[in-house]
Protein backbone atom coordinates (compact mmCIF):
# COMPACT_ATOMS: atom_id res chain seq x y z
CA UNK A 1 0.00 0.00 0.00
CA UNK A 2 2.96 2.29 0.52
CA UNK A 3 4.25 1.57 -2.65
CA UNK A 4 1.11 2.15 -4.20
CA UNK A 5 0.59 5.79 -2.56
CA UNK A 6 3.86 6.71 -3.86
CA UNK A 7 2.42 5.74 -7.43
CA UNK A 8 -0.75 7.43 -6.85
CA UNK A 9 1.68 10.91 -5.67
CA UNK A 10 3.64 10.61 -9.14
CA UNK A 11 0.68 10.16 -11.20
CA UNK A 12 -1.17 12.87 -9.35
CA UNK A 13 1.80 15.11 -9.46
CA UNK A 14 1.64 14.32 -13.34
CA UNK A 15 -1.83 15.28 -13.62
CA UNK A 16 -0.26 18.79 -12.10
CA UNK A 17 1.67 19.44 -14.47
CA UNK A 18 -0.47 18.62 -17.11
CA UNK A 19 -2.66 21.72 -16.32
CA UNK A 20 0.40 23.77 -15.47
CA UNK A 21 1.55 23.41 -18.90
CA UNK A 22 -2.28 23.87 -20.65
CA UNK A 23 -2.30 26.65 -18.81
CA UNK A 24 0.80 27.84 -20.24
CA UNK A 25 -0.23 27.54 -23.87
CA UNK A 26 1.77 23.99 -24.43
CA UNK A 27 0.53 21.15 -26.24
CA UNK A 28 0.99 17.51 -23.41
CA UNK A 29 0.53 14.49 -24.96
CA UNK A 30 -1.66 11.59 -23.47
CA UNK A 31 2.06 9.95 -22.59
CA UNK A 32 3.12 12.72 -21.08
CA UNK A 33 5.09 14.37 -23.10
CA UNK A 34 5.41 18.23 -23.06
CA UNK A 35 5.31 20.35 -26.20
CA UNK A 36 6.85 23.61 -26.37
CA UNK A 37 6.01 26.78 -28.53
CA UNK A 38 3.11 24.98 -30.23
CA UNK A 39 -0.10 26.96 -30.91
CA UNK A 40 -1.44 28.71 -28.06
CA UNK A 41 -5.15 27.70 -26.84
CA UNK A 42 -8.28 29.58 -28.49
CA UNK A 43 -10.40 31.48 -26.51
CA UNK A 44 -13.49 30.41 -26.21
CA UNK A 45 -16.43 33.23 -26.59
CA UNK A 46 -19.22 32.59 -24.33
CA UNK A 47 -22.07 31.95 -26.48
CA UNK A 48 -19.49 29.55 -28.89
CA UNK A 49 -20.33 26.71 -26.61
CA UNK A 50 -19.76 24.23 -29.91
CA UNK A 51 -17.73 24.98 -32.62
CA UNK A 52 -15.92 27.09 -30.21
CA UNK A 53 -15.02 24.08 -27.92
CA UNK A 54 -13.82 21.91 -30.44
CA UNK A 55 -10.91 24.42 -31.74
CA UNK A 56 -10.09 24.66 -28.39
CA UNK A 57 -9.60 20.81 -28.14
CA UNK A 58 -7.71 20.64 -31.16
CA UNK A 59 -5.56 23.25 -30.41
CA UNK A 60 -4.65 22.04 -26.55
CA UNK A 61 -4.14 18.41 -28.03
CA UNK A 62 -2.14 20.15 -31.15
CA UNK A 63 -1.43 17.62 -33.90
CA UNK A 64 -2.57 14.14 -33.09
CA UNK A 65 -1.00 11.11 -35.01
CA UNK A 66 -3.25 8.44 -36.78
CA UNK A 67 -4.63 6.63 -33.92
CA UNK A 68 -4.60 2.67 -34.69
CA UNK A 69 -6.87 0.21 -32.95
CA UNK A 70 -7.64 -0.65 -29.27
CA UNK A 71 -5.41 -3.26 -29.37
CA UNK A 72 -2.56 -1.96 -31.46
CA UNK A 73 0.90 -1.53 -30.05
CA UNK A 74 2.05 1.25 -28.69
CA UNK A 75 1.44 4.43 -27.05
CA UNK A 76 0.85 6.33 -30.42
CA UNK A 77 -2.38 5.03 -30.78
CA UNK A 78 -4.65 7.49 -28.49
CA UNK A 79 -0.99 10.10 -27.83
CA UNK A 80 -1.53 13.31 -28.25
CA UNK A 81 1.88 14.68 -28.69
CA UNK A 82 2.83 16.52 -31.02
CA UNK A 83 4.50 15.30 -34.68
CA UNK A 84 6.22 18.41 -35.26
CA UNK A 85 9.51 17.62 -36.23
CA UNK A 86 11.00 20.81 -34.96
CA UNK A 87 9.61 21.21 -31.60
CA UNK A 88 11.03 20.44 -28.32
CA UNK A 89 9.67 17.70 -26.06
CA UNK A 90 10.15 16.15 -22.93
CA UNK A 91 9.18 13.34 -20.87
CA UNK A 92 7.24 13.35 -17.43
CA UNK A 93 9.30 12.20 -14.54
CA UNK A 94 6.25 12.13 -12.75
CA UNK A 95 4.25 10.07 -15.14
CA UNK A 96 7.26 7.41 -15.62
CA UNK A 97 8.12 7.10 -11.72
CA UNK A 98 4.14 6.59 -11.36
CA UNK A 99 4.45 3.54 -13.53
CA UNK A 100 7.66 2.23 -12.29
CA UNK A 101 6.09 2.58 -8.54
CA UNK A 102 2.53 0.59 -9.54
CA UNK A 103 4.92 -2.33 -11.64
CA UNK A 104 6.53 -2.82 -7.92
CA UNK A 105 3.70 -2.78 -5.96
CA UNK A 106 2.47 -4.90 -8.68
CA UNK A 107 4.86 -7.41 -7.79
CA UNK A 108 5.25 -7.20 -4.32
CA UNK A 109 1.54 -7.62 -4.14
CA UNK A 110 1.29 -10.63 -6.32
CA UNK A 111 3.99 -12.07 -3.78
CA UNK A 112 2.30 -11.94 -1.16
CA UNK A 113 -0.80 -13.01 -2.54
CA UNK A 114 1.05 -16.40 -3.97
CA UNK A 115 2.73 -16.75 -0.17
CA UNK A 116 -1.29 -16.66 1.17
CA UNK A 117 -2.11 -19.75 -1.19
CA UNK A 118 1.27 -21.46 -0.36
CA UNK A 119 0.58 -20.70 3.64
CA UNK A 120 -3.27 -21.94 2.61
CA UNK A 121 -2.29 -24.82 0.67
CA UNK A 122 -5.29 -23.70 -1.95
CA UNK A 123 -6.13 -20.71 -4.24
CA UNK A 124 -5.67 -17.21 -2.22
CA UNK A 125 -9.55 -16.13 -2.88
CA UNK A 126 -11.46 -18.25 -0.57
CA UNK A 127 -12.67 -15.43 2.09
CA UNK A 128 -13.31 -11.54 1.78
CA UNK A 129 -9.60 -10.87 2.79
CA UNK A 130 -8.50 -13.31 -0.12
CA UNK A 131 -10.28 -11.72 -2.92
CA UNK A 132 -9.84 -8.33 -2.16
CA UNK A 133 -6.05 -8.89 -2.73
CA UNK A 134 -6.42 -10.91 -5.25
CA UNK A 135 -9.24 -9.12 -6.92
CA UNK A 136 -7.01 -5.65 -6.74
CA UNK A 137 -3.72 -7.84 -7.89
CA UNK A 138 -5.64 -8.30 -11.13
CA UNK A 139 -7.11 -4.62 -11.48
CA UNK A 140 -3.47 -3.51 -11.64
CA UNK A 141 -1.98 -6.71 -13.63
CA UNK A 142 -5.08 -5.74 -16.27
CA UNK A 143 -3.89 -1.78 -16.17
CA UNK A 144 -0.35 -2.31 -16.60
CA UNK A 145 -0.71 -5.00 -19.67
CA UNK A 146 -3.48 -2.38 -21.43
CA UNK A 147 -0.75 0.26 -21.16
CA UNK A 148 1.63 -1.42 -23.14
CA UNK A 149 -0.84 -1.47 -26.08
CA UNK A 150 -2.85 1.39 -25.91
CA UNK A 151 -1.30 4.87 -23.18
CA UNK A 152 -3.85 5.09 -20.23
CA UNK A 153 -1.27 6.33 -17.72
CA UNK A 154 -3.48 9.07 -17.47
CA UNK A 155 -5.99 6.77 -15.28
CA UNK A 156 -3.05 6.01 -13.42
CA UNK A 157 -4.06 8.07 -10.40
CA UNK A 158 -7.46 6.09 -10.37
CA UNK A 159 -6.73 3.14 -10.63
CA UNK A 160 -3.93 3.16 -7.87
CA UNK A 161 -6.67 5.57 -5.58
CA UNK A 162 -8.69 2.79 -5.86
CA UNK A 163 -6.62 0.21 -5.01
CA UNK A 164 -5.40 2.09 -2.27
CA UNK A 165 -9.41 2.39 -1.23
CA UNK A 166 -9.62 -1.61 -1.40
CA UNK A 167 -7.21 -2.45 -0.04
CA UNK A 168 -7.49 -0.31 3.25
CA UNK A 169 -10.57 -1.58 3.61
CA UNK A 170 -9.82 -5.18 3.05
CA UNK A 171 -6.90 -5.05 5.50
CA UNK A 172 -9.42 -2.90 8.54
CA UNK A 173 -12.22 -4.99 8.03
CA UNK A 174 -11.87 -8.46 6.66
CA UNK A 175 -8.78 -9.63 7.69
CA UNK A 176 -8.72 -13.47 8.88
CA UNK A 177 -6.37 -15.90 9.50
CA UNK A 178 -6.06 -19.16 7.51
CA UNK A 179 -8.58 -21.57 7.51
CA UNK A 180 -9.58 -24.81 5.85
CA UNK A 181 -12.00 -24.85 2.95
CA UNK A 182 -15.98 -25.47 3.50
CA UNK A 183 -17.27 -28.34 1.43
CA UNK A 184 -18.79 -26.69 -1.01
CA UNK A 185 -16.02 -24.55 -2.15
CA UNK A 186 -13.99 -27.66 -2.27
CA UNK A 187 -14.07 -27.68 -6.02
CA UNK A 188 -12.06 -27.23 -9.24
CA UNK A 189 -14.81 -24.55 -9.75
CA UNK A 190 -13.45 -22.59 -7.32
CA UNK A 191 -10.26 -21.89 -8.68
CA UNK A 192 -12.03 -21.41 -12.65
CA UNK A 193 -15.29 -19.62 -11.28
CA UNK A 194 -14.13 -16.81 -8.81
CA UNK A 195 -11.22 -16.05 -10.63
CA UNK A 196 -12.78 -15.44 -14.00
CA UNK A 197 -15.07 -13.37 -11.97
CA UNK A 198 -11.91 -11.49 -10.57
CA UNK A 199 -10.94 -10.47 -13.88
CA UNK A 200 -14.17 -9.06 -15.58
CA UNK A 201 -14.30 -6.86 -12.31
CA UNK A 202 -10.78 -5.96 -13.31
CA UNK A 203 -11.67 -4.90 -16.36
CA UNK A 204 -14.81 -3.53 -15.61
CA UNK A 205 -12.94 -1.12 -13.15
CA UNK A 206 -10.67 0.30 -16.14
CA UNK A 207 -13.59 0.87 -18.06
CA UNK A 208 -16.02 2.82 -15.25
CA UNK A 209 -12.54 4.86 -15.38
CA UNK A 210 -12.69 5.79 -18.35
CA UNK A 211 -16.03 6.27 -18.44
CA UNK A 212 -16.10 8.44 -15.29
CA UNK A 213 -13.48 10.58 -17.34
CA UNK A 214 -15.17 10.64 -20.36
CA UNK A 215 -18.41 12.45 -18.56
CA UNK A 216 -15.97 14.80 -17.33
CA UNK A 217 -14.60 15.55 -20.88
CA UNK A 218 -18.26 15.50 -22.57
CA UNK A 219 -18.99 17.94 -20.22
CA UNK A 220 -16.41 20.17 -20.91
CA UNK A 221 -16.65 20.00 -24.36
CA UNK A 222 -20.15 21.17 -24.06
CA UNK A 223 -20.82 23.63 -21.59
CA UNK A 224 -20.52 27.19 -22.42
CA UNK A 225 -16.93 28.88 -21.40
CA UNK A 226 -16.79 30.51 -17.95
CA UNK A 227 -17.99 27.49 -15.57
CA UNK A 228 -14.87 26.96 -14.14
CA UNK A 229 -15.74 23.89 -11.86
CA UNK A 230 -15.67 22.34 -15.39
CA UNK A 231 -12.52 23.84 -16.51
CA UNK A 232 -10.12 21.42 -15.93
CA UNK A 233 -7.03 22.44 -17.85
CA UNK A 234 -5.42 18.41 -17.75
CA UNK A 235 -8.50 17.80 -19.32
CA UNK A 236 -7.02 18.71 -22.59
CA UNK A 237 -4.38 16.95 -22.47
CA UNK A 238 -6.83 13.53 -22.84
CA UNK A 239 -8.35 12.05 -25.65
CA UNK A 240 -11.61 13.49 -26.38
CA UNK A 241 -14.69 12.10 -25.27
CA UNK A 242 -15.44 10.12 -28.46
CA UNK A 243 -12.44 8.64 -28.07
CA UNK A 244 -12.90 7.64 -24.47
CA UNK A 245 -16.71 6.21 -24.92
CA UNK A 246 -15.29 3.81 -27.56
CA UNK A 247 -11.88 2.96 -25.38
CA UNK A 248 -14.42 2.16 -22.39
CA UNK A 249 -16.87 -0.30 -24.70
CA UNK A 250 -14.00 -1.98 -26.01
CA UNK A 251 -12.98 -2.82 -22.07
CA UNK A 252 -16.29 -3.23 -21.04
CA UNK A 253 -17.13 -5.99 -23.55
CA UNK A 254 -14.05 -7.74 -22.64
CA UNK A 255 -15.32 -7.54 -18.70
CA UNK A 256 -18.62 -8.87 -20.31
CA UNK A 257 -17.31 -11.65 -21.66
CA UNK A 258 -15.52 -13.14 -18.44
CA UNK A 259 -18.63 -12.44 -16.36
CA UNK A 260 -21.42 -13.98 -19.06
CA UNK A 261 -18.63 -17.32 -18.43
CA UNK A 262 -18.81 -16.64 -14.63
CA UNK A 263 -22.46 -16.74 -14.42
CA UNK A 264 -22.42 -19.79 -16.38
CA UNK A 265 -19.81 -21.36 -14.08
CA UNK A 266 -21.50 -20.45 -11.09
CA UNK A 267 -24.88 -22.38 -12.23
CA UNK A 268 -22.49 -25.40 -13.05
CA UNK A 269 -21.42 -25.52 -9.76
CA UNK A 270 -24.70 -24.67 -8.04
CA UNK A 271 -25.97 -27.83 -9.82
CA UNK A 272 -22.63 -29.86 -8.37
CA UNK A 273 -23.10 -28.68 -4.90
CA UNK A 274 -26.55 -28.28 -4.12
CA UNK A 275 -28.83 -29.98 -7.06
CA UNK A 276 -29.71 -26.96 -8.56
CA UNK A 277 -28.36 -24.60 -11.47
CA UNK A 278 -30.27 -21.66 -9.97
CA UNK A 279 -31.91 -21.27 -6.26
CA UNK A 280 -32.48 -17.15 -6.54
CA UNK A 281 -29.83 -16.49 -4.07
CA UNK A 282 -29.01 -13.17 -3.36
CA UNK A 283 -25.55 -13.39 -4.47
CA UNK A 284 -27.04 -15.03 -7.55
CA UNK A 285 -29.77 -12.48 -8.26
CA UNK A 286 -26.62 -9.57 -7.87
CA UNK A 287 -24.50 -11.44 -10.27
CA UNK A 288 -27.46 -11.71 -12.37
CA UNK A 289 -28.22 -7.69 -12.40
CA UNK A 290 -24.73 -7.41 -12.84
CA UNK A 291 -25.02 -8.72 -16.21
CA UNK A 292 -28.01 -7.68 -17.64
CA UNK A 293 -27.03 -3.69 -16.47
CA UNK A 294 -23.79 -4.48 -19.11
CA UNK A 295 -25.48 -6.39 -21.53
CA UNK A 296 -28.00 -3.27 -21.58
CA UNK A 297 -25.24 -0.90 -21.81
CA UNK A 298 -23.68 -2.98 -24.90
CA UNK A 299 -27.08 -3.57 -26.67
CA UNK A 300 -28.01 0.10 -26.29
CA UNK A 301 -25.09 1.64 -27.59
CA UNK A 302 -24.70 -0.49 -30.37
CA UNK A 303 -28.26 -0.80 -31.49
CA UNK A 304 -30.04 2.26 -29.99
CA UNK A 305 -27.85 4.33 -30.68
CA UNK A 306 -26.98 5.56 -26.87
CA UNK A 307 -23.91 7.34 -27.18
CA UNK A 308 -22.09 10.25 -25.22
CA UNK A 309 -22.85 10.40 -21.83
CA UNK A 310 -26.15 8.07 -21.51
CA UNK A 311 -23.66 4.76 -22.50
CA UNK A 312 -21.00 6.22 -19.60
CA UNK A 313 -24.11 6.93 -16.75
CA UNK A 314 -24.44 2.90 -17.75
CA UNK A 315 -21.36 1.64 -17.79
CA UNK A 316 -20.87 3.57 -13.96
CA UNK A 317 -24.08 2.14 -12.63
CA UNK A 318 -22.56 -1.46 -13.56
CA UNK A 319 -19.40 -0.74 -12.02
CA UNK A 320 -21.54 0.63 -8.80
CA UNK A 321 -23.55 -2.83 -8.92
CA UNK A 322 -20.36 -4.50 -8.84
CA UNK A 323 -18.87 -3.16 -5.90
CA UNK A 324 -22.45 -3.40 -4.32
CA UNK A 325 -22.16 -6.78 -4.87
CA UNK A 326 -19.08 -7.19 -3.64
CA UNK A 327 -18.89 -4.59 -0.41
CA UNK A 328 -22.17 -5.64 0.48
CA UNK A 329 -24.11 -8.49 -0.51
CA UNK A 330 -20.91 -10.34 0.45
CA UNK A 331 -20.64 -9.26 3.86
CA UNK A 332 -24.30 -8.03 4.80
CA UNK A 333 -26.74 -11.20 3.35
CA UNK A 334 -26.42 -14.60 4.23
CA UNK A 335 -27.33 -17.26 1.98
CA UNK A 336 -25.78 -20.33 0.88
CA UNK A 337 -22.67 -17.75 -0.88
CA UNK A 338 -22.11 -16.75 2.94
CA UNK A 339 -18.15 -17.35 2.44
CA UNK A 340 -16.67 -14.04 3.47
CA UNK A 341 -14.79 -15.72 6.62
CA UNK A 342 -16.20 -13.17 8.37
Amino acid sequence: MAVYAFAFIAFALDLARRSAQVGAGNAVGVDGSVTVNERVLEKVGAGAAGAGAEAAESASVATTPARAGFFSRGGNSVSGGSSDGGSTTKRSLSLRLGVAFTLIGFLLEATADVLRGIAAARVPWANMYEFSMTGTVLIVGVFLIVITRVDLRFLGTFITGLVLILLGISTVNYYVGVSPLPPALQSAWLVIHVFVASLGTAFFALGFALSAIQLVQYRRESIVAGAKFWRLKFMASLPDSTRLENLAYRVNIVGFVFWTFTLIAGAVWAERAWGRYWGWDTKEVWTFIIWVIYAGYIHARATRGWRGSRSAVLAIIGFAAVLFNFGIVNVFFHGLHSYSGL
